[in-house]
């Protein structure tokens, strides 16, 4: 208890907090609606177990703000090296889900995946690496290291596969090199030339991701198949018109036609029970959550924490737009969860422990 009120004492960011708790609070509400009629049993009921992960997420929240910030440093490239230690044992004895995904560590009750802490532990060993350098005068082989650390756990994640959370690491490491100084032109090259390659790509996608790809550009190209997700994502939104059809009142939800509509398309259940302007709303929170991370990265002296806010921020920032993007049909669904909204006990607790991180940074800034 003493170490609680120690931490409550201490100079925290409020204002950050109360939004992400208020993000996380909108999200319960709408894991209840996707869960109701499966009554108040813990199994199957999204919103009793989101609230139990919570509790524990909380937990890894406190420990990382009852420490210094400085400790994150000197454990920065242990973490990342257990982190894909666990990634190699997903793939030898991981559990595989029906479509043959193979992400998920059971620890008696409990399974997890590692790849959701890989986000967090692959920005600090970046950021330690990075901020140990001068990047303006070493460019070519501060680049090459941040590859070289990125490149690793983005290989063992599409094995699994999970395409989009190894996408999701490039930028991030984009972001950490901007922070560190890398000059203008090496950024446009990083930018530019995965999207002059990215065709080729496509030859190297398995099977379902190549039909997730061609039913972005014509969902109606296998309605009922692996374009259906997409089709009822966009009836569901499109529905909500400008004030939703009311809370516990969307058909696409209730009467189960949306897969999915707890994890990757919840924010599709909001669109259509709190319309464009209940949407909209959280989106605003959702700005201001990145735009208050962003602004304790900025005043932070220390490279390290710098870089670490500002790749925390980013990867929540990707997060967010991916997700929004692929509900309304904008990007392919590449199975990306939406920060503190989505089901999911790893993600959740992942959350949870970047916010505390940020927080740790807003709380040192003068180192």
């Amino acid at each position: 208890m003493k170490v609680f009120r120690n931490v409550l004492k201490a100079g925290l960011d409020w204002v950050f907090l109360a939004d992400v708790l208020a993000i996380f609070g909108i999200g319960l509400l709408f894991l209840y609606s996707t869960s109701s009629e499966r009554g108040l049993t813990l199994s199957g009921n999204y919103f009793l177990r989101q609230s139990l992960w919570m509790v524990l997420a909380l937990f890894a929240f406190w420990g990382i703000l009852s420490v210094p910030f400085k400790v994150v440093y000197d454990f920065a490239y242990l973490l990342y090296g257990l982190n894909l230690f666990l990634l190699v044992l997903v793939l030898l004895f991981g559990r595989a889900t029906r479509l043959g995904a193979q992400r998920w560590l059971d620890l008696g009750p409990f399974a997890f995946q590692p790849s959701e802490f890989l986000k967090i532990t692959f920005v600090l060993a970046v950021s330690r690496f990075l901020s140990s350098r001068d990047i303006t005068d070493q460019p070519i082989r501060s680049l090459l290291g941040g590859l070289a650390l990125t490149v690793v756990p983005a290989f063992l994640i599409l094995k699994e596969p999970h395409l989009g959370t190894a996408l999701i690491l490039f930028p991030v490491l984009l972001a950490i090199l901007g922070v560190g100084g890398l000059r203008r032109d090496y950024l446009v090259w990083m930018i530019f030339l995965p999207l002059i390659l990215s065709p080729l790509g496509y030859f190297l996608l398995k099977a379902y991701q190549k039909m997730r790809f061609l039913v972005f550009l014509n969902p109606d190209l296998d309605p009922l198949g692996a374009g259906y997700t997409i089709i009822q994502s966009r009836i569901s939104i499109g529905s909500g018109w400008l004030f939703g059809k009311g809370f516990l009142a969307g058909t696409q939800t209730q009467l189960r036609f949306l897969p999915e509509r707890h994890t990757d398309f919840i924010f599709s259940v909001i669109g259509e029970e709190w319309g464009f302007l209940g949407a909209a709303g959280l989106i605003l929170l959702y700005y201001l959550l990145v735009k208050r991370a962003l602004t304790i990265a900025g005043k932070s002296r220390w490279p390290f924490s710098r870089m670490v806010a500002s790749g925390l921020a980013t990867m929540l920032a990707v997060h967010l737009f991916v997700n929004i993007a692929m509900a309304m049909g904008f990007l392919p669904v590449v199975g990306l969860p939406l920060p503190f909204v989505s089901y999911g006990g790893s993600w959740l607790t992942a959350c949870m422990i970047t916010v505390a991180l940020i927080l740790s940074i807003g709380r040192e800034g003068e180192f």
